[in-house]
């Protein structure tokens, strides 16, 4: 949830007075706790001390009657009744949030915070090899990157736009590709090939040591293929394997190590593989895909600064 910090003033340590325009700054500080999970990080970026922020939440909850978070020493949580509100809320916060977007849409430079949901793989691949030129071409643009392998509720959670592969776009959603098509591999170490055959087939890969990735919704990757001359025809397969893990990064290096057999995106392990760390198997077999998309819930009143971000990723995909 944005709390909408880039446009209202900072809230203020006082009782919630009745009324809306009183409630409001109160309001705003339930929805930043919520979004930062902790009362000290939600006053660092209002600006506040933890106890002038926490007295507002307080007063807020006295005055409702109803207590809005669990508190101890190590954790801040909702409760039932805080969720219930903050999702009660969350539609009006976004509509007051897509109005100050509107006025930033008459700037003449790009401006305000940016809020950007993406897999790992997305960051490392598409947006941090150009991450310093991007912030020195638009100064003004302030850009976080929440990484989430899972899929986010890009509006209730207040995200101006999310990055996922092109078949994982939520119905409903308006696509811009960024990215181009890429291309699954599965490579192994020389060390692994050393102890086992290569596969020749997707079958084969029941004999051995494949690299499992688990999402955080609990299910396991099934590896995806195509056969040969006939690349429509795709199919998964449900690998086994003695190690999973939901880090891509930490599934390279385990490859690396000689652990197993790793399906992948092939840029993703470009590196290794020109330098002889990884090889490569089951080539006739790994497909192409739809690349990855930026997408976001419409084109209305696009604000400037998530075109300047869409046109500076698709310039970055030209020139690549």
């Amino acid at each position: 949830m944005n709390p909408l910090s880039a446009h209202l003033p900072a809230m203020p340590a006082v009782p919630a007075a009745s009324g809306l325009a009183g409630r409001l700054p109160a309001v705003l500080a339930v929805a930043a706790v919520a979004r930062h999970g902790s009362f000290t990080r939600a006053a660092s970026a209002a600006g506040l001390s933890t106890s002038a922020l926490s007295q507002t939440v307080r007063a807020l909850e006295s005055q409702l009657g109803v207590r809005l978070f669990n508190r101890t020493t190590r954790r801040v949580a909702l409760t039932e009744a805080g969720v219930q509100f903050l999702a009660n809320i969350q539609p009006a916060l976004a509509q007051i949030e897509a109005a100050f977007d509107a006025l930033d849409a008459s700037r003449d430079e790009p401006a305000g915070t940016l809020r950007i949901n993406l897999p790992r793989v997305a960051s490392e691949l598409l947006v941090m090899p150009h991450l310093a030129e991007f912030m020195a071409r638009y100064p003004q643009i302030k850009l976080e990157l929440a990484l989430d392998d899972g899929f986010a509720d890009l509006v209730g959670e207040g995200f101006d736009a999310g990055i996922r592969l092109g078949e994982s776009v939520a119905p409903g959603m308006v696509g811009v590709p960024i990215g181009g098509p890429i291309r699954i591999v599965v490579v192994a170490s020389p060390d692994y090939f050393q102890r086992h055959a290569p596969p020749v087939t997707p079958d084969d890969l029941a004999a051995h040591d494949c690299l499992c990735y688990r999402f955080a919704t609990g299910g396991v990757y099934r590896w995806e293929f195509a056969r040969p001359g006939d690349p429509r025809r795709v199919f998964d397969v449900l690998t086994e394997g003695r190690f999973v893990t939901n880090d891509l990064r930490t599934m390279v290096s385990a490859a690396e190590q000689g652990a197993g057999l790793l399906h992948v995106i092939e840029d993703y392990v470009r590196a290794p593989l020109d330098e002889g760390r990884l090889v490569r198997v089951l080539e006739p077999w790994c497909p192409s895909f739809p690349g990855f998309y930026l997408y976001m819930a419409g084109r209305a009143q696009l604000p400037p600064k998530l075109r300047v971000f869409i046109d500076f990723l698709r310039e970055k995909r030209e020139r690549g």
